[in-house]
């Protein structure tokens, strides 16, 4: 990979396989299995998807429900292993996806930010230094001493985006995160992943709203039904998207 290429993409492609018929328990899927009954649709929720980012360049995915942006991201991220194809990234990841998809509903916030922090790869050491930072930020005060089974979904989320912000990674992935809690909280993450980006962050983006992605990011592209059919400056690729979905 160049010395100056953050994340780079080599046609890759994720293959699912859809199962014609319901199988109601492990017993019946193992006999079917053995009889060779299972009869499945292959599905490319990814196909030959080819691009570079630069360090320090933030790079826009825009497409409607189902093009297979999320997924991507989740390639990108290490969560999906790709099916073909292969990934090249160099550098520290924040993975912001499914925030505070690690959380145990029956433990309190505190117990939470030492649990989903190790499944981020965090140190206990770590979390002890940066544990105050992490609570001020989310805005939780006294609740962090209340299970997580009592928090709304914009406190769990508030939570998640804290914790998994508090690392300075060399590459940001983020999808639709700077759209969660209130509008006071989405102001407040969107400035600290600007702050991220001041500091020469690379960052890989989806959001369903053209206009930040435009504000925020300097190259998009465009995936549809799992393809990429798209790329360039962001400007360009908003106008092209704009009229994809009019």
């Amino acid at each position: 990979m160049k010395k100056n290429v953050a994340i780079s993409v080599q046609d890759v492609g994720i293959r699912f396989n859809l199962n014609h018929e319901r199988v109601d328990n492990l017993k019946e899927f193992v006999i079917k299995f053995l009889r060779k009954d299972l009869k499945f649709n292959e599905f490319w929720a990814l196909k030959d998807i080819n691009f570079e980012i630069k360090k320090g360049e933030r790079l826009g995915v825009l497409g409607l429900n189902g093009s297979g942006k999320s997924t991507l991201l989740k390639v990108v991220s290490g969560v999906l292993k790709p099916s073909a194809g292969h990934i090249e990234t160099s550098g520290v990841i924040a993975p912001l996806l499914e925030l505070g998809a690690g959380f145990s509903p029956e433990y309190t916030g505190r117990e939470n930010i030492y649990l989903y922090g190790s499944v981020l790869g965090y140190s206990k050491e770590f979390l002890d230094e940066k544990f105050d930072e992490i609570v001020d930020f989310s805005g939780l005060g006294e609740f962090i001493e209340v299970p997580i089974k009592n928090y709304s979904s914009g406190m769990k989320a508030r939570l998640g985006f804290s914790v998994a912000t508090v690392v300075e990674p060399d590459i940001l992935i983020l999808d639709e995160v700077l759209s969660v809690g209130d509008k006071k909280f989405r102001q407040k993450s969107e400035n600290k992943v600007m702050s991220m980006f001041d500091k020469g962050v690379t960052v890989l983006f989806v959001s369903h709203s053209l206009e930040q992605v435009k504000r925020l990011c300097d190259r998009a592209i465009i995936l549809d039904s799992g393809r990429l059919v798209a790329e360039g400056p962001v400007d360009k690729i908003a106008r092209v998207y704009k009229n994809m979905t009019e």
